[in-house]
């Protein structure tokens, strides 16, 4: 980060460490993956969970089930100092690049139309015994979930609309919801798929694996650790978890077996505060490793013109999927900022919600229009994003913000500029970087010829996105005002740092 009289905007931002020996859970749940018909869309969500414990060796466990997954991480992990927003927004940031890059593997006749969507929560389990009550509620929701869909669906095939099957089967028992299916549509539950029943857990095991043979063709085998999925019946009993020794190793073991819980417990233990009222919301979010990532993918240096309007597309999307609460957006290289009104109630104003939910979003956006911008480079590995929430108080702090950002972004373009001049001129990185060590940026910059005045301002001023005002009189639709009714989404490249162009945008920053 750039030093400069900016930097005090820092100090709002607070850690949310889920602190030791707490057990982290990371729960995610996807959007409009609803009937329970489609295996396809199940095993399309295993795959990604698999992704998720190949990529993360702190993700020991996983159970999913419908639309929703839970990532259990080990007791000892200290996975990004083990602060709940960055470790979510990781996980749920990566499962939606893998959710779309995979889409065309379980789906190869049938086009992704939008975006996927994720959102989650942090839970930190403060003993073994709360995460076996935690597994055993979310197996007991994927048995009783499952049966109400499996009647629903059927009573909609058959005619009645969505609202009607609901009534209908409000209030039932599980003997019921049973009872129907054998007596409506000659169906046994208990010969359903088990991965419809009981859900799915991916878990790290060991086994042997043959890795070369001997001059005679004798096996030589090794003890690795593997990854499956299985379809267990009961998650949360001792006989389940001591059938795998990593998980005894890596979490402990279950005292006793428990047969109720209630929600109530679980819950107490969710790691998602409500962001403070009348305060304006930055959801700023980063690209995770990208100087590795911009390196595979081959980007121009010092700036890619497509990957950062990539980031801009994104940013765009982002803006129209949540017009009612953002207001604008700043980014630069790999980051983004948005703006959410001081007003917002979004997701209730709960910071683990609105994070995952627009990292989720940015990501699968990124991954899904990635051909229009790199038509010839294909997308060696899913990219993921970071995200935080902090509130500030007041416009002007939120400026400052802003203001922060906008020279960190003119300061960096500096040193890049410079860099990359220097590594063409034949030096090698370290030599570019040693030669940059504590000196002048301006003075360097004259000293290698650049013209950085002349550079494209997308470079040295970052990019910004708005709405424009519409001074018409708005048009109300059925269901309310619509997004165009609040203007045309903007993408500029101005000084937000001096007050000309606020002055003339009164009404984006308007209290």
């Amino acid at each position: 980060m750039a030093n400069s009289k900016y930097e005090y905007v820092k100090c709002f931002e607070v850690e949310d460490e889920a602190m030791f020996p707490n057990i982290i859970l990371v729960w995610i749940k996807a959007s409009k993956l609803h009937k329970p018909h489609d295996s396809n869309t199940l095993k399309l969500m295993n795959s990604c969970a698999v992704e998720v414990l190949e990529e993360y060796a702190d993700v020991v466990f996983a159970y999913g089930f419908s639309d929703e997954y839970t990532f259990v991480f080990k007791k000892t992990s200290k996975f990004h100092e083990r602060r709940a927003s960055k470790v979510l927004s990781i996980i749920t940031s990566f499962f939606s690049s893998v959710f779309v890059r995979k889409w065309d593997e379980f789906f190869p006749h049938k086009e992704l139309q939008c975006h996927p969507s994720l959102h989650g929560r942090v839970i930190a389990c403060a003993s073994i015994k709360a995460l076996q009550a935690y597994l055993l509620w979310r197996q007991t929701i994927c048995h009783l979930s499952n049966q109400h869909e499996q009647c629903l669906w059927r009573l909609v095939e058959r005619g009645m609309n969505e609202k009607e099957a609901w009534d209908f089967i409000k209030g039932f028992e599980k003997s019921d919801l049973n009872n129907l299916l054998f007596d409506e549509f000659n169906v046994n539950y208990n010969t359903l798929e088990p991965i419809l029943r009981q859900g799915s857990c991916v878990l790290k095991t060991t086994g042997e694996d043959t890795v070369k043979y001997t001059d005679n063709g004798a096996p030589i085998k090794r003890h690795r650790r593997k990854i499956v999925t299985v379809h267990s019946k009961k998650i949360a009993s001792k006989r389940f978890w001591n059938e795998h020794t990593v998980l005894l190793k890596d979490l402990g073991g279950f005292v006793e077996e428990i047969n109720n819980v209630t929600p109530e417990y679980v819950r107490s233990f969710e790691f998602d505060s409500k962001l403070m009222p009348c305060t304006w919301i930055v959801v700023r979010i980063d690209g995770c490793h990208f100087h590795r990532f911009s390196e595979i993918h081959e980007f121009v240096k010092p700036n890619d013109d497509r990957a950062l309007n990539l980031m801009n597309l994104c940013a765009v999307a982002v803006l129209e999927k949540f017009w009612e609460d953002i207001v604008f957006a700043y980014g630069v290289s790999d980051e983004y900022s948005f703006i959410l009104k001081k007003t917002t109630n979004l997701y209730q104003r709960r910071a683990n919600t609105i994070i995952s939910a627009i990292v989720s979003f940015f990501t699968s956006t990124y991954v899904m229009r990635w051909k229009d911008f790199f038509p010839q480079s294909e997308l060696k590995y899913p990219p993921s994003f970071d995200g935080r929430a902090v509130c500030y108080p007041s416009t002007e702090i939120l400026r400052d913000y802003l203001s922060w950002r906008q020279v960190d972004c003119h300061i960096n373009n500096q040193y890049n500029s410079c860099f990359w001049k220097l590594v063409a001129s034949g030096k090698s990185k370290r030599e570019a970087q040693n030669s940059l060590k504590g000196g002048q940026l301006q003075k360097k910059i004259e000293e290698l010829a650049i013209d950085y005045n002349k550079l494209p301002v997308m470079y040295r001023q970052g990019s910004s996105i708005y709405r424009d005002k519409v001074d018409n009189v708005l048009i109300h639709q059925e269901n309310g005002e619509s997004p165009e009714n609040y203007g045309k989404v903007i993408v500029g490249h101005f000084d937000i740092i001096g007050p000309t162009f606020w002055l003339e945008h009164p009404n984006i920053l308007d209290e």
